[in-house]
């Protein structure tokens, strides 16, 4: 390949991914339009970008009809992933939110236990309080110097964000368990399924925008784009291939970065409080990341499949 192996090509392009998702909450603040508004638009300009991509491994996704049917339903759980987190940035800041929602990376370990008896490790036991205590300091504790329209309800709103998501990627992946198929294959059904799940929220919302006028519309453009399609791929495609010290390190980006543009683009002040929450949050994001969040099976298994 030249002066760069696949070894390289593969940390580029997982943190290429990785940093343009890190715009997402970004684009929705800078959109101005409803939750249900910008989930609509989003998958649905997605749509096609993600369509087009399948269609170039489309022969090597031989998912059956189930495989496919369980990527969709998992769509439907994006979907309100996206709503509430939405609503969540709207309600507390686009930083905030999102590192709520990152709480999800100590929140899967224990959904996964409950429906794939995959049992967390002593770790994730430790971190889980120390985690959602970080969450608790982001709501601000009702302190009047606390940044937000209302930080105790887009705290809680960006917890369901993340139990949302945390579903979604346990479905997805056990949706390609056995298939291995290429990265846009579950992604074209899950952003079929999400935008399913978008459009009745969106018929529910009387500040639904059918038509949204410009620059609002351009934000949509790039966080489709940008974002879902090019940025999710990315990420698909590279994580199962990276060593867990890697992924580690990037499961921090997206959360740090979407507090520093945050920080930078709109002056989002958090208080002490909400400070003190954010490095409780990234440090728990962190330590789990690096010692794992499930206990490694008793006898030796096949590799892992790719989330998607």
């Amino acid at each position: 390949m030249g002066a760069l192996g696949w070894p390289a090509v593969t940390h580029l392009a997982a943190l290429a991914g990785v940093l343009a998702i890190t715009f997402s909450p970004i684009f929705v603040r800078l959109s101005g339009l409803s939750p249900a508004t910008v989930a609509f638009f989003r998958l649905a300009y997605a749509l096609p970008a993600v369509f087009a991509a399948w269609l170039v491994v489309r022969r090597r996704d031989r998912r059956p009809a189930r495989a496919r049917a369980q990527a969709f339903a998992a769509g439907l759980l994006l979907a309100a992933d996206l709503f509430a987190w939405h609503h969540s940035i709207a309600l507390i800041g686009a930083g905030a939110a999102t590192l709520v929602g990152a709480s999800q990376v100590v929140i899967v370990a224990f959904v996964a236990w409950a429906l794939y008896r995959e049992r967390p490790s002593r770790l994730a036991f430790v971190l889980l309080p120390v985690v959602l205590a970080g969450v608790a300091l982001l709501s601000g504790l009702g302190a009047e110097d606390a940044y937000g329209e209302d930080p105790v309800a887009g705290v809680l709103l960006g917890l369901v964000a993340a139990l949302c998501y945390s579903l979604f990627l346990l479905l997805l992946r056990h949706s390609n368990r056995g298939h291995l198929a290429p990265a846009p294959g579950p992604l074209l059904d899950a952003t079929l399924g999400a935008l399913a799940g978008a459009g009745l929220t969106a018929l529910a919302d009387p500040g639904f925008t059918a038509v949204p006028a410009w620059p609002a519309h351009g934000w949509l453009l790039a966080l489709a784009l940008l974002c879902h399609a090019m940025g999710w791929i990315a990420i698909t495609a590279a994580l199962p291939r990276l060593p867990a010290l890697v992924v580690s390190a990037l499961l921090l980006v997206q959360p740090a970065g979407a507090v520093l543009w945050a920080q930078l683009l709109f002056t989002e002040s958090l208080s002490v409080v909400q400070w003190a929450g954010v490095a409780v949050v990234l440090g728990g994001i962190l330590v789990l990341g690096l010692r794992g969040a499930v206990r490694p099976p008793p006898v030796p298994e096949a590799a892992p499949e790719p989330l998607a």
